[in-house]
């Protein structure tokens, strides 16, 4: 079930300085900018998480803050992650207790192999990479399981959000593609 646009936003404090609201429907995705009004702990949790150092564009980590809980989300490839993601929240200030529902993806050649494929495909494309893939940690991230491939994070506009999907389905020995990108419009809500 998805929140209205005003609940997420008053839930995960996600407005950005420039106007676009940008949230997910079940958690705030840790490579995302939190906004202004965003409140300490938050703030706190987001860097700690983007600063880990084996969180790749193959990781989905993401979280929820009510009161001094951290629920932490998402799915990662690497087993350490999880534990590190946990014991680096546990280290902010405020925060009493951390719940780690965090996914590790099974190990599996056959996914490392479609991994590398999706990300040749999506950012070797320049009218993609040149965008989207020159940050320390790009905003579309690509998570397989067992063959099917989920494309999350946040993208300009519905093109791109086409177009990146139609490039991840050109990938040989997927059996699917689920395009969850968030499309940001002129007028600062997702489509």
């Amino acid at each position: 079930m998805r929140r209205t646009l005003a609940s997420a936003v008053i839930a995960a404090g996600l407005i950005l300085a420039s106007g676009p609201i940008w949230a997910q429907s079940h958690h705030s995705d840790a490579f995302i900018p939190g906004g202004p009004n965003e409140t300490r702990i938050p703030q706190e949790v987001r860097h700690q998480l983007v600063m880990l150092p084996y969180y790749t564009i193959f990781d989905d980590l993401g979280f929820r803050v009510e009161g001094s809980t951290v629920t932490l989300e998402g799915q990662v490839t690497n087993p350490v992650l999880k534990s590190d993601a946990e014991n680096v929240v546990k280290k902010v200030e405020g925060v009493t207790n951390v719940v780690n529902n965090i996914e590790v993806l099974p190990l599996s050649p056959m996914d490392n192999q479609i991994r590398r494929a999706e990300m040749r495909a999506i950012y070797g494309n320049p009218q993609i990479g040149d965008r989207y893939g020159f940050q320390a940690l790009p905003p579309i991230h690509i998570l397989v399981k067992n063959g099917h491939v989920t494309l999350e994070g946040i993208v300009a506009n519905q093109f791109d959000k086409n177009f990146i999907g139609v490039r991840a389905n050109t990938v040989p020995n997927v059996f699917s593609v689920t395009n969850n990108l968030e499309v940001e419009n002129s007028s600062g809500k997702k489509s």
